[in-house]
């Protein structure tokens, strides 16, 4: 069995923690806690690159990232169901890594895989533990039941009121740098397109621009030049410091 995780992130398509949550996880970890990233499918339905070319852009986005571990569960593009078997692939990596923290898609979004990838992991988080679903690693070893502590709703392209906003200012090259690792889907001047590769929603320079402009304007909201919003599921919050928790001054009052 792996050492267990601090935080795992699930995502419908290999490069949208990247995209949403990149910043958050390279203060992760680089405040020294493990981290993994588990992708349902390999994005074999994107009008650009390949299944094998993203499998590669996404070992490399791991090393910028600083990741644990990052595993692919190969769930079919466009048809992520919340079916039983995808429940057992999913229940089956959470109790493999056991994480404190859970980040997952958001429900809303323009790209239906997202909900869907959204619906199927809340469930599994659930079902993870019950020890009455049986499960077991590739070797037969019977796993543990497992549900994380705390699980978050990263954002897309559809805006919610978040309940964090995490401060990713000081990582911000790195984060992109990891996204632009994904140069056959996200826009890189290094990456040759082939004759019969269409620009995309998310291939062109403006799209880069507002990925910029949205993490600028939830980091102003907390006095931050760049952050990346969550939305906690289940509230909610407890502490045992309140003054521990709220010790960051608030820069607009």
């Amino acid at each position: 069995m792996p050492e267990p995780l601090d935080v795992l992130a699930l995502a419908a398509h290999p490069d949208d923690v990247e995209l949403c949550v990149g910043g958050t996880v390279c203060t992760l970890t680089g405040a020294g806690h493990r981290v993994g990233v588990v992708d349902f499918t390999r994005g074999e339905l994107g009008s650009r690159g390949t299944p094998e070319l993203r499998l590669q852009e996404a070992e490399q986005a791991a090393a910028i990232l600083g990741l644990s571990a990052r595993e692919n569960l190969g769930l079919p593009d466009g048809n992520i169901e919340n079916s039983k078997a995808n429940q057992r692939a999913v229940i089956r990596v959470v109790r493999r890594y056991r994480p404190h923290v859970v980040l997952i898609n958001p429900l809303a979004y323009r790209h239906p895989d997202h909900g869907a990838a959204a619906r199927l992991a809340i469930d599994a988080l659930y079902y993870a533990g019950l020890r009455k679903i049986a499960t077991t690693e590739d070797d037969g070893t019977p796993q543990e039941p497992w549900r994380p502590h705390h699980v978050l709703h990263y954002m897309q392209a559809v805006p919610f009121d978040p309940t964090f906003v995490v401060d990713v200012s000081d990582v911000w090259e790195q984060r992109t740098r990891a996204l632009q690792a994904f140069a056959s889907q996200f826009y890189n001047p290094d990456y040759d397109a082939e004759a019969d590769e269409p620009e995309t929603f998310v291939s062109n320079p403006e799209f880069f621009a507002w990925v910029e402009a949205q993490a600028r304007t939830y980091g102003y909201k907390i006095g931050a030049t760049h952050g990346e919003p969550l939305l906690y599921r289940h509230g909610p919050v407890g502490v045992h410091d309140l003054m521990g928790v709220l010790q960051q001054e608030k820069r607009f009052r």
